[in-house]
């Protein structure tokens, strides 16, 4: 068996790689053609290009791209139906693969292809499930509430598990990495360098509160490569120096030995929440960009942990909320009660994301093979 398969960016790469190990476990013989990272190229995909050229995001930047990226597409396309592939696997990146599908689909109606993370209905924009169903058959779904949305909208879909659950969490000699007097604060203020910018300053007016309260507290701030130039540009004058990490093994050990976090909104409550890390939620943006999001939104919270436990305990400060002075009474809060009451919403998210079952890379494979073989 031949699968053709398409990731467009790191998150989707390492999705990929983990589907392709189960694969080749549950199908030995299976080959790979198609799009990917280092990772799925690590594990025997030849990338018909790069992907990090499809591994832009927002309107501004992809506009210089655009004919760039539709040649991609239509040579993608036809990689793909010249192949001989018996599906088409996309992950994620709905921009640039489900263009993609479009094209098979229309070529050779009867591929079957198959999708891996369902779009965010649940939060906004409902009607792209029902246009994913025009050009996808099968979706594989990252969290427990999705698959009906999916069926709904026309398609078969299984829940396989989300990726946090499978991801390595510190040792004991990585804990020594970190160790030290004073409870442990972590600051994630996001990955691209505007959110960086928006939510730094905002976190050093939290840490120098902290300060005031706990003298000896340590600050944490795991970084990306780039943004780390402006992360240490932004933090030199914060009452507390934070100790910036780029590293993977002192990032696991800063989840796991950290008292509470500051995070920007996104997954990353996920890993906190795999971490057993008490949490609040602050992310600021441009204010039409809030208010728009805002009125198209069909949900009350942004925060991961709070949807699948089906709870409200992470508090979270979002655009005008965005202040130290209504951030910092909520950290400290957590700090004096050691997050009592996030940890069983935490351990139930946990659970009902698949820890404890098999690996999420195994789950979507067999749903593949199931699919497949219908």
């Amino acid at each position: 068996m031949t699968l053709f398969v398409i990731a467009g960016e790191p998150s989707g790469d390492r999705l990929g790689a983990a589907l392709m190990v189960g694969l080749k476990t549950l199908s030995p013989g299976v080959t790979f053609q198609g799009i990917g990272g280092p990772l799925m190229q690590a594990e025997g995909l030849e990338s018909l290009f790069p992907m990090e050229e499809l591994s832009v995001m927002g309107l501004v930047e992809v506009l210089p791209k655009y004919f760039a990226l539709k040649r991609r597409i239509a040579q993608a396309a036809q990689a793909m139906l010249d192949s001989g592939a018996q599906a088409l696997v996309t992950i994620d990146s709905p921009d640039f693969c489900l263009r993609v599908a479009a094209i098979v689909k229309v070529a050779r109606p009867k591929t079957p292809v198959i999708h891996y993370v369902a779009p965010s209905v649940w939060a906004w924009r409902p009607g792209r499930a029902a246009r994913m169903a025009r050009v996808v058959d099968h979706v594989l779904a990252l969290l427990p509430f999705e698959p009906p949305l999916m069926t709904a909208a026309g398609m078969t879909c299984d829940f396989v598990g989300h990726p946090v659950v499978a991801e390595p969490l510190a040792t004991p000699s990585e804990r020594a990495l970190i160790a030290g007097d004073g409870p442990l604060i972590l600051a994630l203020p996001g990955s691209r360098k505007g959110e960086v910018a928006r939510l730094a300053p905002v976190l050093g007016q939290v840490v120098a509160r902290i300060r005031a309260v706990h003298p000896t507290a340590r600050v944490a701030l795991p970084t990306v490569r780039g943004v780390a130039g402006l992360v240490r540009e932004l933090t030199a004058d914060w009452a507390i120096a934070p100790h910036i990490i780029q590293d993977a093994a002192t990032k696991r050990a800063a989840f796991a030995a950290a008292d509470v976090a500051i995070a920007a909104s996104g997954t990353v409550s996920l890993e906190l929440a795999a971490n057993d890390c008490p949490m609040v939620i602050a992310y600021d943006m441009n204010p039409l960009t809030l208010w728009l999001m805002r009125r198209a939104a069909l949900i009350d919270t942004v925060t991961l942990v709070n949807l699948v436990s089906d709870t409200r305990v992470v508090p979270e400060f979002i655009g005008p909320d965005c202040r130290a002075d209504r951030i910092a009474p909520a950290v400290l809060a957590l700090l004096q009660d050691g997050g009592a009451s996030q940890r069983a919403a935490m351990q139930v998210t946990m659970e009902r994301l698949g820890r404890g079952g098999p690996a999420p890379g195994l789950r979507a494979a067999q749903s593949v093979l199931d699919h497949l073989r219908r």
